[in-house]
């Protein structure tokens, strides 16, 4: 399965390198405090693709920072500075690498309700102590066993054809299926693309993406179309319910993104963390990686979905059902299927 998902993942990645490959390149600069403060602004001012998107004049972000680097050239100081400079991104794809420190920005998440809580999720009222595990998914039936709920926390967790197909065996008799994608900060798109094709029926148009055709804030190729395969042979055709927090970022973005088109999924919870934008990576003078989100990613209507993708059903936990040990949104979702 694997193997046939690769065929739809791979041509991404080959576009990408042949329109990088028509971004002119930026003089190698020198190995110093201004020479890698300047690499660094360059490499975002011509490669990252969301400066006109969010409204950043990286011109005048250039002199503030540069005023700033001025103050402090000790390695440490440079590195400190840089990582605020990439803060105005407001990204969490956006890092930098060193030997003794990794710059983040995380607000994207912090700022806001977690609407998610493993101990409650994980207490004899959703998963309890005897859930199954199939690969990298976690599943029960809850609900006096009318539902099956499935909990995956990570798409770099591995999961095969063999074990979604027992999974949906086990539910065989559910009305319905919650599939909990909360705290899910990301990994594989194939993944991503893998676990979405067993909820649709054909292959559906979910999205589009674009690329730097040059160094220009908003050069761009015309948008590629994004397909989700349909998987005929494994494939759940009753309700699926995917909940979501602040916390489903990146490939986590994606895959709700393509759950929108299908034609038996509600997305319930809080609008997810955003990640639309896919990660490439540049070397500095000194050694010194920096990550940054360089391919845009939208939704069927062309919009882009950098900051997140709301539910079609909005939901939080409250305060009493947590001190309760209940999950509103689960409960919600419980709910909408009965």
């Amino acid at each position: 399965m694997i193997k046939e998902l690769s065929k739809h993942i791979l041509p991404i990645f080959i576009i990408i390198r042949l329109f990088s490959s028509c971004i002119e390149e930026p003089k190698l600069a020198p190995n110093t405090a201004e020479g890698n403060f300047e690499a660094l602004w360059n490499i975002i001012d011509t490669r990252y693709c969301y400066l006109d998107y969010k409204h950043i004049n990286w011109d005048s972000i250039h002199i503030v920072y540069k005023k700033e680097l001025l103050k402090d050239t000790t390695e440490e100081g440079v590195f400190d500075c840089m990582d605020r400079m990439l803060d105005e991104l407001k990204d969490g794809h956006v890092n930098l690498y060193s030997d003794f420190n990794r710059s983040r920005y995380w607000k994207w998440y912090t700022d806001y309700p977690s609407n998610f809580s493993s101990s409650i999720i994980n207490s004899d009222q959703y998963l309890g102590q005897n859930y199954r595990i199939a690969g990298g998914l976690k599943y029960a039936k809850i609900a006096n066993g009318t539902i099956g709920y499935v909990y995956y926390g990570d798409f770099m967790a591995s999961f095969s054809e063999a074990n979604v197909s027992s999974i949906f065996k086990y539910f065989s008799t559910c009305k319905g299926l919650i599939l909990d994608v909360r705290n899910n900060g990301g990994g594989s798109l194939a993944y991503s693309e893998q676990l979405a094709s067993y909820f649709f029926e054909n292959e559906t148009l979910t999205g589009y993406m674009c690329h730097k055709t040059g160094n220009g804030h908003n050069s761009f190729s015309k948008p590629f179309a994004i397909k989700t395969p349909a998987n005929k042979d494994v494939n759940w055709q009753r309700p699926v319910m995917v909940l979501t927090n602040r916390l489903s970022y990146s490939a986590t973005n994606d895959f709700v993104n393509r759950m929108k088109m299908s034609p038996h999924a509600k997305i319930i919870g809080d609008k997810t963390g955003g990640g639309g934008g896919m990660p490439l990576s540049s070397e500095l003078p000194n050694g010194w990686m920096v990550r940054f989100s360089a391919v845009p990613m939208y939704n069927t209507k062309m919009e882009n979905t950098e900051w997140g993708i709301d539910p079609d059903v909005s939901d939080s936990i409250t305060v009493g059902d947590r001190a309760k040990n209940i999950d509103t949104i689960i409960e919600r979702a419980i709910s909408l299927i009965e």
